[in-house]
């Protein structure tokens, strides 16, 4: 079980930089980030395994950050996915390759936590790689299978991050060997508007938690995003007074409730989704790219 702190989704990537092309963040970049993010977070939430995890490691022994993190494994798609908009049918041969991946994953976790365990206070086996549009598939069966083997390795609590709806009754096996439950609501992608946003995102919550009550339910990503191009969300109800309001809401919501919560997210990623500057998947930051920061955080 977490206890209750302050707690953000944290990715260092800035302008040039991708985890897809293999160009990370500096050490002194990600110090300076962590830096800012420690003056108002407690928990950090990072999504792999790879370099990145290991410089926001390095950079927290070497300050001596006050922060702890919930560390992720990013699941390469083990099936194939006709429900995916953007498409994800791969070759035998890829899906062979990605659950080798995967499988090295796990270990690496499993060598981080060794190396790290001081600052680590939970393990993700992954990030919505069961709900229905995604694109890097991973059967439950799996899952479970890598939650026992880290459960075999350490005793730090065991998660998997996911939209609320497979947490219905996809992933009732995998409830039964985890620690806790990690669950993801999006009132904006949802065409909610701010004066729904909320009890959205309460009712996203109670769906799960009322449904398993012996387990603490997480939120694991919340957030408003700050610009759009009419994809998804509508470009008008994108913006950084409606991003301050919603998260105002929320954190007077989760702090009366006592329910964890890892806002999404430090700052914006220029390097996600496509190509539109107004793509909405790069401006969820709480700051610019440029780490000045947007109105809720002024």
């Amino acid at each position: 079980m977490l206890d209750f702190a302050r707690a953000i989704c944290y990715s260092g990537y800035r302008e040039g930089q991708s985890p897809v092309d293999g160009i990370y963040p500096s050490l002194s970049q990600v110090v300076e980030d962590l830096k800012i993010v420690a003056q108002h977070w407690d928990y950090i939430r990072i999504y792999d395994c790879g370099p990145h995890a290991d410089l926001v490691f390095n950079a927290i022994s070497a300050h001596d950050l006050n922060l702890k993190v919930m560390l992720g494994a990013d699941m390469a798609a083990e099936e194939n996915n006709p429900n995916c908009p953007w498409g994800a049918n791969y070759s035998a041969e890829i899906l062979a390759a990605n659950r080798i991946a995967n499988e090295k994953q796990i270990n690496t976790m499993l060598s981080l936590v060794d190396k790290f365990s001081e600052h680590i206070i939970a393990l993700s086996v992954g990030n919505e790689a069961t709900v229905d549009w995604n694109d890097h598939m991973v059967s439950v069966e799996r899952l479970i299978g890598f939650v026992k083997q880290i459960k075999q390795h350490c005793d730090i609590p065991v998660t998997f991050c996911e939209n609320y709806i497979p947490w219905q009754d996809k992933l009732a096996p995998l409830v039964e060997v985890l620690d806790f439950i990690s669950i993801h609501t999006y009132p904006a992608w949802e065409y909610k508007t701010l004066r729904d946003a909320l009890q959205y995102t309460k009712d996203n919550y109670w769906s799960v938690a009322s449904r398993y009550t012996d387990k603490q339910v997480v939120i694991t990503e919340a957030g408003w995003t700050t610009r759009s191009n009419n994809r998804g969300i509508e470009r008008w109800n994108a913006s950084e007074e409606i991003q301050a309001e919603y998260y105002r809401q929320l954190m007077a919501w989760v702090e009366e409730e006592q329910v964890v919560t890892f806002v999404f997210e430090a700052f914006d990623e220029p390097w996600k989704g496509s190509g539109d500057g107004d793509e909405p998947e790069k401006h969820w930051g709480l700051f610019f790219e440029n780490r000045q920061p947007k109105v809720v955080m002024q």
